[in-house]
């Protein structure tokens, strides 16, 4: 048999071989099985801690401000102080739960703690925003160039967690474990009060006092007042805390909404709430449960923000396209400008412009369970949105049914709450950690709190 002949027989045989496979080919769909609860815990985790761990800023290893998925916009070496305490409190859950390896991460985090031993400071503090070449300050504003106390406690607080997790490790993991003691008992609390019965947002060498921004509460900045209360070196006076940010008791609030108190006068929210990251950055490290003062019981007041955002989006009283038991949450985040670009803004019900910003939900899981599960579900698995919405750090930072709108981009501020958050849902594994810190139990007793949860 010559060769075009033996070709023309195997190409026959294949033909009929295929023809015949085809007729008795099984065409039943393939059925993917959803995800259980735990294994969509785990993946949004596993996703979001992307964002510290893939696209952290390259040289300080700190959490980059911001993160755009078309690249129009980055600072590759911008550096934010608070969304870098989230991030190592969401390096520590990517250690115990083994998504990141040990050995590494406490390189990184190594090399993160000695940048910031370097970086700028103004008695203590850090600059919000951080040149990560370098450690210089970066302008917030235009008087806005010198240290930030907010920022500087979420990032203390993150520190205390390090701290914590590491103090009986291996010989580089006690004295990675040294270095967040010594940089957060380096932070001169006190002198943001100005001497007075209240702490301030800013100072700035060159601008001083300008932008005299007083921490009166309610809103993101209890935890400012609880880590400079804890402090060994540079406390704050209860005195500060019950004068200024408790204003002399009158930050209780009697408002009601949807049948459930709101128990504080949440700052510009009069008898609402306000966006839902104040029940998220003060709430990653202190634990709610079971906390009281002769304010409130905060676990009541944290429940109660994320069930009244909860209804609220669901009532929906602006009639807002797509806004549902399974899509809600409103906080700071990007936005859609009237005009279709990008912007900013803090989303809450008196301020609701059609835009759901999915880490207001996922980061209220120890609030609201069973509803932030329906917007994780939402999230990820519903038809029309997932492939859209969900990228290469988990969901984007906000979105809107009603325009069909997705930002595709990413906020440290807003991606380093979800594992934290999380976490605390799922072990109470931060709120552990910075609980049984005993400076913060000292702190905690000496501004008239208690806690059945943690036995004070």
């Amino acid at each position: 048999m010559n060769t075009l002949v033996r070709s023309l027989v195997v190409l026959q045989f294949l033909l009929v071989s295929c023809s015949c496979s085809n007729q008795t080919k099984d065409t039943t769909p393939i059925v993917v099985e959803p995800l259980t609860d735990e294994q969509l815990l785990d993946q949004v985790q596993k996703d979001a801690l992307k964002y510290f761990w893939d696209y952290a800023e390259t040289n300080s290893k700190l959490a980059r401000e911001r993160y755009h998925v078309d690249d129009t916009g980055n600072d590759a070496h911008l550096v934010t102080t608070g969304g870098s305490g989230f991030g190592l409190m969401t390096l520590l859950v990517g250690i115990e739960r083994g998504y990141i390896p040990r050995e590494e991460a406490v390189n990184r985090l190594t090399t993160a703690l000695t940048f910031l031993e370097n970086a700028d400071r103004f008695h203590g503090a850090w600059s919000h925003w951080i040149d990560g070449t370098n450690g210089h300050v970066v302008p917030f504003g235009a008087d806005d160039d010198g240290g930030d106390i907010v920022e500087t406690s979420f990032l203390c607080q993150g520190l205390l967690c390090v701290r914590e997790y590491f103090k009986d490790g291996s010989p580089a993991e006690q004295s990675l474990s040294l270095k967040a003691d010594n940089l957060w008992k380096g932070v001169e609390w006190d002198w943001y009060t100005k001497g007075e019965n209240v702490m301030y947002w800013h100072w700035s060498p060159n601008f001083a006092w300008i932008k005299n921004f007083k921490l009166e509460g309610y809103n993101e900045c209890l935890i400012t007042y609880i880590m400079g209360a804890s402090s060994p070196t540079h406390p704050v006076s209860a005195v500060a805390y019950h004068e200024g940010w408790a204003r002399n008791g009158s930050i209780i609030h009697p408002g009601i909404k949807y049948d459930i108190p709101v128990i504080f006068n949440y700052n510009g929210a009069t008898g609402n709430v306000g966006p839902m990251f104040w029940a998220h950055y003060s709430y990653l490290g202190l634990d709610p449960r079971g906390l009281s003062d002769q304010y409130a019981n905060y676990w009541t007041l944290t429940q109660n923000h994320a069930k009244i955002m909860n209804k609220f989006c669901i009532a929906n009283p602006a009639g807002w396209i797509g806004y549902s038991e399974n899509c809600w949450g409103l906080t700071a985040s990007y936005t859609r400008n009237s005009d279709g670009t990008t912007g900013y803004s803090a989303h809450q019900p008196n301020n609701d412009r059609g835009v759901i910003s999915p880490t207001a939900a996922l980061s209220d899981f120890p609030y609201t369970p069973t509803e932030s599960m329906k917007a994780l579900r939402f999230f990820y698995e519903n038809a029309d949105w997932k492939s859209k919405l969900i990228g290469i750090a988990g969901p984007y930072d906000a979105f809107s049914p009603h325009y069909n709108w997705v930002t595709k981009r990413y906020l440290a501020i807003d991606q380093g709450t979800i594992v934290p958050m999380i976490e605390n849902y799922r072990s109470g594994m931060l709120w552990n950690l910075f609980m049984q810190a005993p400076e913060v139990k000292t702190g905690l007793q000496n501004l008239g709190f208690s806690s059945t949860q943690h036995g004070f």
